[in-house]
């Protein structure tokens, strides 16, 4: 890249300072005739040509077609770099990059790049006083992100910096960048005078944030399909996982002898709830059909522990009945409840509760009265900056991993409002309880597409 830079640089400069030459070698020569008085001789006029013809051919050289391609290769190159500083999505470091290799290739005296809230990175005149980490600083970028619209002025703008000082920015351009629906930040040109704002900056501007953008969608695509690819692999290794198999097994083996009838419907609920899982993973489901799923994972832990031991109940509200949920939101809750809550001794209780929160969100809620565990090991279960939970504490190993995927799933598709909480204590149970924000959910927006 940096040698074609300068091989383009080179030539550039042959050729501007071929038509100088040529220039001065036409002054030289009329200068002469004109001085000497020598008579302007068919000789005279044929050099002179001769030089108007050199410098006609320099300029030939540099047609249309040529500078077009220039800027062509130019533009390819810049969008590549772009491209490969979005591999890991939008942050500082690669909005810091984006800018450094922008601002040559544009008429800008600064250029930044903003999220909703804070400034990311700029380059040029105002980088001290718009740093990076910053509040952004001026209406009309709000404004852009609030309505996702191209905005442009001509006329000064006073902004006070982060240093005290009070800076004029006389014109620029500020363009959104999107991913879907969703505004997520913003590409500024600032520059040193109004006329600097024409159609091709401006086209500029806009180029470049729709290929920042869709260099965004994409990474977030590739984001949900690896998160929900993780989550249905750990949620099928969830259920198909050698002990849960060999256990249920076991036990319908057992009714065979004992109640032939019992160990016929087991083992058609045991087929419909493996059908269930493999029709149900990566898909958007019903609330009531996650729910029958959970019934039907309880039905053979109930023949194996007891159902004296294991006594759960539902509660779906009607109007939150149809909405639809990833699959293997509640069946996990349950099923870690059972496997680290049930004492030695006595039955375990447990409450499943679904109902709307407020006018655009919906609640689930699974509790317990099993053995709890201290606010520790409760605290580190939804956060990934912790350290993992103790695998010895009551509820403590299995349910980590689980607890860790749901968590990242319902912040991956619900958006920032939505969140996983826990509480518990030892003696006195543990609730789990996910609130998800269907106004942000990425669910809604698809709806909105279609």
């Amino acid at each position: 890249m940096a040698s074609t830079t300068r091989g383009r640089r080179a030539t550039d400069f042959a050729l501007w300072a071929g038509t100088v030459v040529c220039a001065c070698i036409i002054a030289v020569i009329l200068l002469y005739l004109f001085t000497t008085h020598v008579e302007f001789t068919l000789t005279g006029v044929a050099t002179v040509a001769f030089v108007v013809f050199l410098v006609l051919f320099a300029r030939l050289c540099r047609n249309p077609d040529t500078l077009r391609s220039r800027y062509t290769e130019e533009t390819l190159s810049v969008a590549s770099e772009m491209l490969e500083a979005l591999q890991d999505g939008l942050t500082a470091e690669s909005a810091s990059a984006i800018c450094e290799r922008l601002i040559p290739q544009t008429r800008a005296s600064t250029i930044a790049i903003t999220d909703t809230e804070r400034v990311l990175a700029c380059v040029g005149d105002f980088a001290d006083d718009f740093p990076a980490g910053s509040p952004i600083h001026t209406k009309a970028t709000r404004y852009v992100i609030k309505h996702g619209i191209v905005q442009s002025f001509m006329h000064p703008l006073e902004v006070a910096g982060e240093n005290g000082r009070t800076r004029l920015i006389r014109a620029g351009i500020i363009a959104p960048l999107k991913v879907g629906e969703r505004t997520i930040g913003a590409l500024k040109f600032y520059f040193n005078a109004p006329r600097a704002v024409n159609r091709t900056q401006y086209a500029l501007v806009t180029g470049f944030s729709e290929l920042l953008s869709t260099q965004l969608a994409i990474h977030e695509l590739e984001i949900q399909k690896e998160l929900t690819a993780r989550a249905e692999v750990r949620a099928l290794q969830a259920q198909i996982n050698p002990h849960f198999l060999f256990n249920t097994l076991n036990t319908i083996a057992s009714f065979t002898r004992t109640d032939p009838v019992r160990a016929r419907e087991l083992l058609r609920e045991f087929s419909s709830f493996y059908r269930a899982t493999l029709d149900n993973s990566g898909s958007l489901i019903p609330v009531t059909r996650e729910v029958a799923q959970t019934k039907r994972y309880l039905t053979f832990e109930q023949a194996r522990f007891g159902e004296d031991r294991i006594q759960a109940t539902f509660e779906v509200d009607d109007d939150v009945a149809d909405t639809p949920v990833p699959a293997f939101i509640i069946q996990p809750l349950v099923e870690n409840a059972v496997r680290h809550a049930l004492s030695d001794e006595g039955a375990l209780h447990i409450a499943v509760r679904v109902r709307a929160s407020g006018d655009e969100a919906l609640s689930i809620e699974v509790a317990d009265d099993g053995v709890g565990m201290d606010d520790e090991t409760a605290a580190r279960l939804f956060d990934a900056s912790l350290p993992k939970p103790d695998a010895q504490a009551p509820q403590g190993g299995g349910a980590g991993v689980a607890m860790r995927n749901i968590s990242e799933r319902i912040h991956r598709f619900y958006g920032p409002h939505s969140f996983a909480r826990v509480a518990s204590a030892p003696g006195e149970g543990t609730t789990v309880t996910l609130h998800l924000d269907l106004v942000d959910s990425i669910f809604a927006r698809d709806d909105r597409v279609k």
